[in-house]
C-alpha cells in the first residue's frame, strides 16, 4: 500500500510516518498483515495528482489547528481518499483545550484520528484507519466541495474557522494556558515582538564583542609572537617577507576573529533550535505580505546571516517559482558570516562605544534594502502575480540540544578554517607579491603592481571617500569577503586606525562591503538555482547599489560632520 504523507512544515509528519512504518513492519513480521506499506513524504501537492497513491495521510499540528487545516481543501482537490491525523494531541490537552472528534469528522467529511508519537498514542488506530479508507470507494461528498465556486481561500478560511468554533473547546481562562503559550503570545505580538527581537539581537552582538575580545587578543598576541620569532631566526629577504608580512599577518588577521564567529553562531543555533527564528519570520509575515511575498521567504533570509549559499538553496522549498526566484535574489543582501570579520575590525577601531548598535544597524540596513528591492521587483512584469495567502506555520518551542548546537557551530568553524587555509592563504600570498614586485621593496609601495591596480579604479571610488588601497581591499574581497581583512593587515600593518580611515569612511566602507555582490560561490549557486540571467543581474545591480549607498553615506555625512 502506497501512502502519501503531507502536512505543513514542522507539523511532525516525518516522525509520524517513521512511527507508522515501524508498526506496519512489525505487523508483517508477526504475520498479522498481508501487505507492505510504503510511506512517502510529499512536499508539492501537484505530485498527488496522477500518482498511484492508495491514500493520503494529512498530518495536522493540534497546537496550530486552524493554520494546518487550511491545507485540507487543497489536498482533497488532488486526492479524494484522505485521512487526517491530528498530531501532538497530548500538547493540546495540556493547555486545557479539547476537540470533539466525531463532530469534526462529520463537518469536514474526512476520517480523522488523534495521535501522539511522543506518547505512542493512537498509532495503531491511525494505521487501521488508513487501511480501511484505502479499501473503500472514493468519496465525492466532502462538505468542502461546495466552497469551490466561492472565493477559494477566503471561503476555505471561513469554513475552517467555523468548523473549529463548533468542535474546539478552549481553556476557561488565560490562567490555564501553559507558560510557553503565554511566552509565544508575547514574542509574536506585533507591538511587543519587534522590541524584544531588537533587544535579543543587541544582547547577542554585545556578547559577541565583549566575550570574544579576550580570546581575540590572545590569538593576536600569538600571531605577534610568531612574527617576532620569525624575524629573529630568518634573514631579511623575500622569503621572510612572504612568511611574516604575507602569510602570518594576512592569515592571522582573519584567524583572530574565530572566537567571535563561534560565539555568534552559538546564539544563532540556540535561536534556530528553540524555534525563536520561526517567530521572527512570523513577525515579518505582515511586512512580507505588503511587498507581495509570504513570511516563509524570510526563513532563507535569516539563514543568509550564516552563509548565502545554503540560504539560496533553502529557497527551493518555496513552491511559487516567481517568489522562489525573488527570495533567492534577496538573500545576498543579508550580512553573511564572511562579512563579519570586516565589520568587527572597523567597529572595534572606530565605534568602540557603540559596537552592538552599529552592528545591528548594518544588519537592519541589509534587511530593509532587501525588502525595498523586493517591493520594486514585485511590481515589474517578471514578478507581478496575485498575493499568496498561505498561512505561516510555527513549530513548538523546544529545548536546544547540545549535540545540535555543537554540530551547527562546528559546521561554521570548519567552513571558516577551510577558507583560511585556501582562499585567504592564497589571497594573502598574491596580495603580498603584488605589493612586493616589480621593485622588490615593500617601502616602494607606490610603484608596485598593487598600486597600479588600485590607482586604475581609484577615480571611480574617490567620491565614496576611498583611496587606492581601500579600493584594492574591495577587489580582493570578490572571492571571499574575509580576504579584505587580510589585505588590510598587509597594506596597513594591522592598524587601520592610523591609516586614512575616519569613522565616516569606515562606515561608508562597511556599507559597500554589505551591499556589493557576495563571493563567487554565492553567484555560482544563484546561477545554478535561478539561472545565468539573474546571477549576472545580481552582480551588476549589487555593485551599482553599493556604490550609490556608499556615495550617499559619505557625501551626506561630509556635510553633517
Amino acid at each position: 500500500m502506497k501512502i502519501a504523507v503531507v502536512g505543513s512544515p514542522q507539523s511532525g509528519k516525518s516522525a509520524l510516518a517513521t512511527a507508522l512504518q515501524q508498526i506496519a513492519n512489525q505487523r508483517k513480521t508477526e504475520g498479522s498483515a498481508s501487505e507492505g506499506f510504503d510511506f512517502e513524504e510529499v512536499h508539492d501537492l501537484d505530485r498527488l495528482h496522477g500518482h498511484a497513491f492508495d491514500v493520503v495521510l494529512q498530518v495536522v499540528d493540534s497546537t496550530r489547528l486552524e493554520e494546518s487545516l487550511m491545507l485540507t481543501p487543497h489536498i482533497i482537490d488532488e486526492q479524494e481518499k484522505i485521512v487526517i491525523a491530528i498530531g501532538r494531541y497530548d500538547l493540546l490537552l495540556q493547555t486545557d483545550h479539547s476537540l470533539n472528534l466525531p463532530q469534526l469528522q462529520q463537518l469536514i467529511g474526512v476520517p480523522t484520528c488523534l495521535v501522539s508519537v511522543r506518547k505512542r498514542m493512537g498509532l495503531d488506530e491511525c494505521l487501521d484507519l488508513l487501511i480501511q479508507t484505502a479499501g473503500k470507494p472514493a468519496s465525492t461528498a466532502h462538505p468542502i466541495y461546495h466552497l469551490r465556486d466561492q472565493g477559494e481561500e477566503d471561503a476555505y478560511r471561513a469554513y475552517v474557522h467555523g468548523v473549529l468554533t463548533q468542535t474546539l473547546t478552549h481553556a476557561k481562562n488565560d490562567q490555564q494556558r501553559t507558560t510557553l503559550e503565554k511566552i509565544d503570545r508575547v514574542l509574536t505580538n506585533p507591538w511587543l515582538g519587534f522590541p524584544i527581537m531588537f533587544a535579543i539581537l543587541y544582547f547577542v552582538f554585545w556578547c559577541t564583542f565583549t566575550l570574544g575580545a579576550y580570546p581575540q587578543d590572545w590569538i593576536a598576541a600569538g600571531i605577534d609572537w610568531l612574527c617576532d620569532a620569525a624575524h629573529a631566526h630568518m634573514a631579511e629577504g623575500w622569503l621572510s617577507g612572504l612568511l611574516i608580512d604575507g602569510v602570518l599577518q594576512g592569515v592571522g588577521a582573519v584567524l583572530a576573529f574565530l572566537p567571535n564567529i563561534i560565539i555568534l553562531f552559538f546564539f544563532i543555533s540556540l535561536m534556530e533550535d528553540s524555534g525563536y527564528m520561526a517567530r521572527e519570520a512570523y513577525l515579518m509575515d505582515t511586512i512580507m505580505h505588503r511587498i507581495g511575498l509570504h513570511g516563509r521567504s524570510f526563513i532563507p533570509m535569516l539563514m543568509g546571516f550564516g552563509c548565502n549559499v545554503p540560504a539560496i538553496m533553502a529557497a527551493r522549498d518555496i513552491q511559487n517559482p516567481k517568489d522562489r526566484t525573488l527570495t533567492m535574489l534577496m538573500v545576498p543582501f543579508m550580512s553573511c558570516s564572511a562579512r563579519l570579520p570586516v565589520y568587527m575590525l572597523f567597529v572595534d577601531s572606530f565605534f568602540a562605544h557603540h559596537k552592538a548598535l552599529v552592528m545591528i544597524s548594518l544588519y537592519a540596513i541589509g534587511i530593509s534594502l532587501s525588502i525595498l528591492f523586493a517591493f520594486v521587483m514585485k511590481r515589474t512584469r517578471w514578478f507581478r502575480q496575485p498575493q499568496d495567502d498561505t498561512v505561516n506555520e510555527l513549530p513548538e518551542f523546544r529545548l536546544p540540544k547540545a549535540k545540535n548546537t555543537a554540530a551547527h557551530i562546528w559546521e561554521r568553524v570548519a567552513d571558516y578554517l577551510q577558507k583560511i587555509c585556501t582562499v585567504i592563504l592564497w589571497a594573502s600570498i598574491i596580495i603580498w607579491a603584488l605589493e612586493y614586485f616589480p621593485g622588490q621593496d615593500l617601502n616602494d609601495l607606490e610603484n608596485s603592481y598593487l598600486a597600479m591596480i588600485g590607482k586604475a579604479v581609484a577615480p571611480l571610488m574617490e567620491p565614496l571617500g576611498f583611496d587606492w588601497k581601500m579600493s584594492v581591499c574591495l577587489l580582493t574581497g570578490l572571492p571571499a569577503k574575509e580576504a579584505i581583512v587580510s589585505t588590510l593587515a598587509i597594506l596597513y600593518g594591522g592598524d587601520i586606525s592610523a591609516a586614512g580611515f575616519t569613522p565616516l569612511t569606515a562606515f561608508s566602507f562597511m556599507i559597500f562591503v554589505l551591499l556589493y555582490f557576495p563571493c563567487f560561490a554565492t553567484i555560482a549557486t544563484l546561477r545554478h538555482e535561478a539561472g545565468k540571467t539573474w546571477a549576472w543581474f545580481t552582480v551588476f545591480h549589487s555593485l551599482a547599489l553599493a556604490w550609490v549607498m556608499s556615495f550617499l553615506v559619505y557625501q551626506i555625512g561630509s556635510l553633517i560632520f
